[in-house]
This record gives C-alpha cells, sequence and structure tokens, in this order.
C-alpha cells in the first residue's frame, strides 16, 4: 500500500512552471529520495505534499488524505524538516523539543531525540546561541519528536559536519527499521545511496529518471566502461561484460591493452548525466 501517491502534479506560477506532471508513489516503511539541482522543483514538490503549497492540477494523496484538505489529526501523522532553520526564540533546546512533544498524541522520548541529533552537549542552551548548523538541527529533532508515520526530510543534513551526518545516517536507518516512510531530498548523493530505496531525478520541473537508486537512469547508463590506449590513441568502449570485452581485445591486439581501465559509473555520474542529457534534449531510456 502507498504512503504517498502523485499523479500528474503540476504547479504553474504564471508563466513559470515549476512543476511539470509529476508522478510517482512511495510505498509503505520505504524511503524516496528526490534529486535534482537548485530550482529543479523538489521543495515545491515537498511542499505540497506536506500541504504548504497549493497544485495547480494532479492528484495527491499522503496517507490517503489530500494534504491540501487535511486536518489537524492529519499533521499529527505527518514529520518536517524544512531547509532552513527557524527563528525558535529564546528557549532552551530541551524545552523547546519538549513543548513540541505535548502537542502530539504519541510523541517520542525527548532525551532520545536530543541524543539522536547529536545536541546532548547544548541542551540546556537558549536556541538563539546555537550556531546554524546547530539551530537546523533542532528543526530536524522537531520533525522527528511527533513520532511520525511519514517523514519528510527537505535537505536534512546542511550545515552538519561529516560526523554528525553520519550519526543522523544512523538515526534515520533505525527509523527504516521501525517501518517508518520517508521522502528526502539532499544533494548529498552518498546520501542518497546510503539511505535511499527508491527515488527520482527532477530537472526543470520533469521527473526525468526514477527507479531504485541501484538501476536510477536505466542500464544503458550503468554499463561498465573501459579505457585503453592502442596505437598511441585513447579509445573507449562500455560493455556488458568487460571480461570478455578485455579477453577479445587482448586477443585482437595481441597483448594486452596498455593504459588499460575499468570504470563502473556511480550515482553521481548517471545523476550528472541526465541532468545534461534532459538540457540537451537527448531522450533518456528507462
Amino acid at each position: 500500500m502507498s504512503a504517498i501517491e502523485v499523479v500528474g502534479l503540476t504547479k504553474r506560477y504564471k508563466d513559470f512552471q515549476a512543476v511539470d506532471d509529476v508522478s510517482f508513489s512511495v510505498s509503505r516503511g520505504e524511503t524516496f529520495v528526490l534529486l535534482g539541482p537548485n530550482g529543479a522543483g523538489k521543495t515545491t514538490t515537498i511542499e505540497i505534499l506536506e500541504g504548504f503549497r497549493t497544485r495547480t492540477s494532479g492528484e495527491v494523496k499522503v496517507l490517503g488524505q489530500d494534504p491540501q484538505k487535511a486536518s489537524r489529526a492529519f499533521r499529527a501523522r505527518i514529520g518536517i524538516v524544512q531547509q532552513s532553520a527557524g527563528d525558535l526564540g529564546r528557549l532552551s533546546v530541551r524545552d523547546t523539543i519538549t513543548h513540541f512533544a505535548s502537542l502530539y498524541p504519541n510523541p517520542r522520548k525527548v532525551e532520545e531525540v536530543i541524543e539522536a541529533v547529536g545536541l546532548h552537549g547544548k541542551a540546556s542552551e537558549p536556541i538563539k546561541k546555537l550556531s546554524g548548523g546547530q539551530q537546523h538541527r533542532v528543526d530536524v529533532a522537531l520533525g522527528l519528536i511527533g513520532n511520525p508515520e511519514v517523514l519528510f526530510l527537505d535537505e536534512p543534513t546542511t550545515g552538519f559536519d561529516p560526523e554528525v551526518r553520519r550519526a543522523f545516517w544512523e538515526v534515520i536507518r533505525g527509523l527504516q527499521q521501525e517501518g517508518m516512510t520517508i521522502m528526502l531530498t539532499t544533494h548529498y548523493l552518498d546520501e542518497a545511496e546510503e539511505l535511499g530505496h527508491r527515488g527520482g531525478v527532477i530537472v526543470d520541473g520533469k521527473l526525468v529518471a526514477l527507479g531504485k537508486i541501484a538501476e536510477i537512469g536505466g542500464r544503458e547508463s550503468r554499463k561498465p566502461e573501459v579505457s585503453w590506449v592502442e596505437a598511441g590513441v585513447q579509445r573507449i568502449e562500455r560493455t556488458d561484460d568487460p571480461t570478455l570485452f578485455i579477453g577479445e581485445l587482448s586477443k585482437r591486439i595481441g597483448s594486452a591493452p596498455e593504459n588499460l581501465q575499468v570504470k563502473v559509473p556511480n550515482l553521481e555520474q548517471v545523476y550528472l548525466q541526465l541532468i545534461a542529457d534532459h538540457r540537451n534534449g537527448v531522450k533518456i531510456e528507462d
């Protein structure tokens, strides 16, 4: 059963098409990653799913409800972490999270959440005295405290140092084991690979790729690339079976190929190629 369903989603601002006929679904318990360059339509899409932004056309359901018309009870079932830290004033980290916990019917433990976002040493500090990155961790804590069924994470680890970012990944893995549905946007492709089950790439408002993270871009984009030097010329060939190709190549030239390298495209290479192909008008095959 799907936790999120999006069919033909469109958002238009006068002559600007922010989201253009986007369709995808997210199963319950799945982590879905939406990737794309700045201005691609990621945040607009996620804000429509959260109910903070109206759509021009299309159908959207989150936990079986239209978020644009959803009740207060629906709001208690979702958690939201936005890109920028909010202005949370003079209260301490602990007092703020405790207050928000009181607003939910089944909150997580306050100290557990503070530990999870790496703020145990700052729990008594006023939020206004924290750094920007630390304030963003408070936003993450507030997204988790309500123990949501669906968690929206819009670039949640922006401003985190590498150690805290990886600690946060462990938090997400724990939520995944609990069966929480998570929708994540991120510019960190290693984060997408570590956490995502499925995902999509959105460019200029259009969804140009959709599927399992390890398969995004289709089979052709994932073909290994064999490069070598022959007769002083750099040559490159993409093949499904590098071992077989290298064996046949060695027989043909009568020796081991010079400067032989085999590269398997990673998510970053596939992602950048998808963006380039879309903007160059190249048809993208699944």
